[in-house]
C-alpha cells in the first residue's frame, strides 16, 4: 500500500490538475461511465462534529475508494487544526486490496473549489465581471482563487456573517489585483457570479439577492437540514448539480423539491452540459444554479491522480499491509 501523508499534497496537486480530473469525473458521471455510493453523513453526538464516507468507482478511469471524514467546528479553536478533516482510501477494482492512503484536507479544498469553478467555465455568462463571495472561511478563498481563473473579473464583493473574516477573501482578491469591497446581502445584485460557502441551517440568501443573468454556485450544503439560499431561488433558476440523487436529498434542492417548487427532473448534471448532451444556459437573463454537494468520484479522482505523481516524485511511502 502507498500513503501519500498530508505534508505532501500541496507540492503535487494544483489548481489545473483538480481542475480536469473534476471536469472529467462529471462528465463520465453524466455518461454512466461513474457513479457514486450513497453517502453515510451522521452528527456523533462529540465535539458538535459531523462524519461520515463518501466512495464510488469510475469504470473509465478504473478508480475504486472511499474518503472517510467531516467536520469538527471547535478544531481551529480548541486544537489549531482546520475543521474539515478527511483521508481517502484507494484500493485497487480488480482484487479489492487497498492500493493507497491519502490525506485529504487539502485535496477535498482543491476538488471542490474546482467544481464551482467548473460550473463557472460551462454556465457564466461570458462577459461576467462583478465576483461575488458569500461566505470567508478557509475553503472560500480556495473558491475564489479557482473562481478568478474563469472569467475576466474586474471586480470581488463579499460579505459573511463574521464581517471580521472579510479580509481573508480580500486578499486573494488584492493578490489577482482586483479591488474588494464588503457588501449587504442586498448589494450581491451586482454581482455576475456568486459563490456561497457556508455551513448554516437555515436560508443566508434570498431570491432577491440574485439578479437576472447571475449564475450562483451553492457549496456548502451536503447534508440532510443544511441551507444555503431560499428555495424560491432554485424555482426561478435552471438548476444543475454534481449528483441529482444527492441534490434532492442531502443538497440545496433537498428544501424546494419538499416544498413542490421543484421536482427531481428539474435538477440537471453538471455533467450533461460538459458532454455537449444539455444546452446549458441558453441567455443572458438566465438565472443557473449549481448545488455542489461534493461526490466522493471527485475525491478519487484528485487522489489518483496526486499517487500517480508521487510515485514519479519518489514521495509516496510504501508499506506492507
Amino acid at each position: 500500500m502507498l500513503i501519500v501523508p498530508e505534508r505532501e499534497i500541496a507540492n503535487l496537486m494544483t489548481r489545473d490538475a483538480a481542475f480536469d480530473a473534476v471536469e472529467g469525473v462529471f462528465a463520465a458521471m453524466a455518461s454512466k461511465d461513474a457513479y457514486n455510493f450513497p453517502v453515510i453523513r451522521e452528527a456523533i453526538g462529540h465535539e458538535d462534529a459531523l462524519y461520515g464516507f463518501k466512495g464510488g468507482f469510475d469504470k473509465a478511469g478504473m478508480t475504486l475508494g472511499l474518503k472517510a471524514g467531516g467536520y469538527w467546528p471547535n478544531n481551529l479553536e480548541k486544537h489549531g487544526h482546520i475543521n474539515h478533516q478527511s483521508t481517502i482510501f484507494l484500493f485497487d477494482p480488480d482484487t479489492g486490496m487497498v492500493s493507497a492512503m491519502v490525506g485529504g484536507n487539502l485535496l477535498t479544498a482543491l476538488r471542490t473549489a474546482a467544481a464551482s469553478s467548473v460550473s463557472i467555465k460551462h454556465l457564466a455568462r461570458k462577459d461576467a465581471k462583478v465576483m461575488g463571495m458569500v461566505g470567508a472561511g478557509h475553503q472560500a478563498t480556495f473558491q475564489l482563487r479557482a473562481a478568478l481563473e474563469q472569467r475576466q473579473f474586474e471586480k470581488v464583493i463579499g460579505w459573511n456573517y463574521h464581517p471580521e473574516m472579510l479580509p481573508n477573501i480580500e486578499k486573494i482578491a488584492n493578490e489577482a489585483g482586483l479591488p474588494f469591497e464588503a457588501v449587504e446581502l442586498e448589494g450581491m445584485r451586482e454581482a455576475d457570479v456568486v459563490i456561497s460557502i457556508t455551513s448554516t441551517f437555515a436560508p443566508t440568501i434570498m431570491a432577491d439577492h440574485i439578479a437576472p443573468g447571475t449564475h450562483i454556485a451553492c457549496m456548502g450544503t451536503d447534508t440532510k437540514g443544511k441551507q444555503e439560499v431560499e428555495a424560491a431561488l432554485l424555482a426561478r433558476a435552471t438548476v444543475f448539480t454534481d449528483e441529482v440523487a444527492q441534490s434532492i436529498s442531502i443538497g440545496e434542492a433537498q428544501h424546494a423539491v419538499a416544498e413542490g417548487l421543484i421536482k427531481e427532473s428539474d435538477v440537471h448534471q453538471l455533467g450533461a452540459v460538459i458532454n455537449g448532451t444539455h444546452k446549458g444556459r441558453t441567455s443572458d437573463d438566465e438565472i443557473t444554479l449549481f448545488d455542489g454537494t461534493g461526490v466522493g468520484l471527485q475525491d478519487l479522482a484528485v487522489a489518483a491522480s496526486v499517487v500517480e505523481l508521487a510515485v514519479q516524485k519518489g514521495v509516496a511511502i510504501e508499506v506492507d499491509f
